[in-house]
């Protein structure tokens, strides 16, 4: 499913908008034939005095009857939904409802178990639901308007008020679109500068925010502000010292991967050659499922793991296909791989992340990725380093600190042995340097929002991961360059009760010197241990070389400077030309181009 945008109001809807997400590559996507666009537009709620207009672009996977078309309604129980993602136990919540006496009028469709479930139930039927989504629910016997998104923050879900509308949607550019006013919020223009992402509930607007992953809200359409704001999952509440089960951990892998299986439609897979997809793809295949998978192959042989995808390929007999990314014509695919985004969000690995999206989709509306295994069994570098036992203090650190120069990186070479773990944890992803260089004033609160020291360390390493790295960045990343594409990606270890299984249990399967090693000893029977032990690389492609070899082209678009950023001390950046000074560049050069996309608006 692509997309959608709501509106409540007390005044009639006095424009046109029908084509809103139309116009938006990131909710239509290249191939019109994928799309059923069902729109309601300019209703009058004569009981509750409101008018409420909807729009939604659909991608068929599920259920490709009528009677699942969305913006779906309920006579019954006087109410509506719109919903964007996959229920992957609709199946066992249909039989429930089924069994309370509720009709249904489609065969197999996850939309109307939403329905009937948030209609019937409330909002506690969220706690039933496994899945990715983000969710509107308009409940006309109350006259209360639900927004919801999922544990992970696997889907998106913004929103703007006042005393006289709502507007809510799936993506914030179709938002903009409506509303047309805007500006950008400083503060969030200093989270982004500073972790290259804006984090939630802020946008990069002021006054347009996003609901944060695991939580939901209500408004009273009675006073258009909101009633309830809160959390229905906590991740945190999870952390145990129960025993761990490795059989109990691969039947719930299987589970996962099985779940995410379920379509009317073929499904793709990704395969980079790593250890997370690769383990996918012998579930796949030890189940006789077939397998079509999908790789970005590099010219460059630094970031070039082909070698190894082919090995999983030619393992499992795969319908295998390769997606060659290079440097030679990359510029236009560079700009549309930012301008798909609703957000400045700066990991470069979302140019080949939008590169197979978009040769997945050719031929495939689902694919399977591995996306979320690090997360799940602390497979980062990163963990491994804060788990070393030796550290030093965090005086000795702040005075090399304060010698170290701005432009030769975040000084995280020397950060991360701090004796103080959230500091040393937050030099991973913070960059306080380049916000000096800017002369940009922001006061972070990074370590207050999502670093939680608990007296296991290992496990105060994942809750970060999960907090920020995973629902902040990953996810959106995923969803946002498959999304442009018309393809939705399913991630198995993603599935919230792998999660909770995960973090209830003791951390006897972590052994830092043989990473990820629940996997690797699932596969150790498949491939040899050059395979299985090679050095982590991560999805990625030569940000230096291209920034650098193209720095005059891209320095041009950056001090357009719409955000009005002090860059007097942008050359300072080539004076060392590291991965850092690139990934700083392409910061500001990420956010002129999303900036110029929106000013076309």
């Amino acid at each position: 499913m692509c997309g959608y945008i709501g509106k409540f109001s007390k005044k009639p809807i006095d424009y046109k908008h029908m084509d809103v997400c139309n116009e938006l590559q990131i909710c239509r996507g290249p191939d019109e034939k994928k799309l059923v666009t069902d729109t309601v537009s300019n209703i009058f709620d004569s009981k509750n005095n409101n008018y409420f207009s909807f729009v939604f672009n659909r991608l068929r996977i599920l259920d490709f009857s009528e009677y699942s078309s969305q913006p779906m309604f309920s006579k019954e129980f006087n109410s509506s939904i719109m919903f964007n993602g996959e229920i992957y136990n609709h199946s066992e919540l249909r039989t429930y409802l089924e069994q309370q006496g509720i009709n249904f009028y489609s065969d197999h469709s996850d939309t109307e178990v939403l329905l009937n479930g948030f209609s019937y139930l409330g909002i506690n039927f969220v706690d039933k639901l496994v899945g990715q989504f983000s969710i509107s629910f308009y409940d006309a016997n109350s006259n209360e308007l639900f927004l919801i998104r999922d544990r992970l923050g696997q889907k998106p879900l913004f929103y703007t008020y006042n005393s006289n509308e709502i507007l809510f949607g799936s993506n914030l550019k179709s938002l903009i679109m409506m509303n047309k006013e805007y500006r950008i919020d400083p503060d969030s223009l200093g989270e982004y500068l500073d972790l290259g992402v804006v984090t939630s509930p802020r946008t990069i607007f002021k006054d347009y925010y996003k609901l944060q992953p695991s939580e939901f809200l209500v408004f009273d359409l009675n006073t258009y502000q909101v009633k309830t704001q809160k959390k229905y999952w906590n991740i945190e509440e999870k952390v145990g010292s129960e025993r761990f089960d490795l059989n109990e951990f691969h039947n719930l892998f299987s589970k996962s991967i099985q779940s995410r299986e379920v379509a009317d439609v073929d499904i793709a897979t990704f395969l980079s050659g790593g250890i997370d997809s690769s383990s996918i793809i012998k579930n796949m295949n030890d189940r006789n499922v077939p397998i079509n998978s999908f790789s970005v192959i590099y010219e460059d042989k630094k970031y070039d793991e082909s070698k190894w995808s082919k090995l999983v390929a030619d393992k499992y007999s795969n319908n295998h296909e390769n997606s060659l990314l290079d440097l030679v014509d990359i510029f236009s695919v560079v700009n549309k791989s930012i301008e798909i985004f609703d957000e400045p969000y700066a990991d470069p690995s979302t140019v080949p992340s939008y590169v197979i999206s978009k040769k997945i989709s050719e031929k495939y509306k689902v694919a399977i990725s591995g996306d979320g295994g690090d997360e799940l069994l602390g497979g980062y570098i990163r963990t491994n380093e804060l788990m070393m036992p030796k550290r030093t203090s965090l005086n000795f650190v702040n005075f090399l600190n304060a010698f170290y120069p701005n432009f030769l990186g975040t000084g995280n070479n020397f950060k991360k042995y701090s004796n103080d773990l959230g500091f040393a944890l937050s030099s991973y992803f913070s960059d306080n340097n380049f916000l000096n260089l800017l002369n940009f004033q922001y006061y972070s609160n990074f370590n207050d929002k999502f670093i939680k020291l608990i007296d296991d360390k290992y496990k105060t390493l994942l809750l970060t991961e999960y907090k920020f790295y995973l629902s902040e960045m990953m996810m959106l990343k995923i969803d946002r360059t498959s999304m442009a594409n018309s393809l939705e990606i399913r991630s198995p270890f993603v599935d919230h009760r792998l999660v909770e299984y995960i973090l209830t249990t003791e951390n006897s399967y972590y052994d830092k010197k043989y990473p990820k090693s629940v996997l690797k000893n699932y596969l150790k029977k498949d491939f040899d241990s050059n395979f299985l032990n090679r050095k982590k690389m991560g999805f990625v492609f030569n940000i230096e070389d291209w920034i650098f070899n193209n720095f005059s082209n891209v320095k041009e678009t950056i001090l357009l400077n719409t955000a009005g950023l002090d860059l007097k001390n942008l050359n300072q950046l080539t004076l060392y030309k590291s991965r850092i000074n690139a990934n700083r560049i392409w910061k500001l050069y990420f956010l002129q181009v999303y900036l110029s996309s929106i000013k076309r608006f």
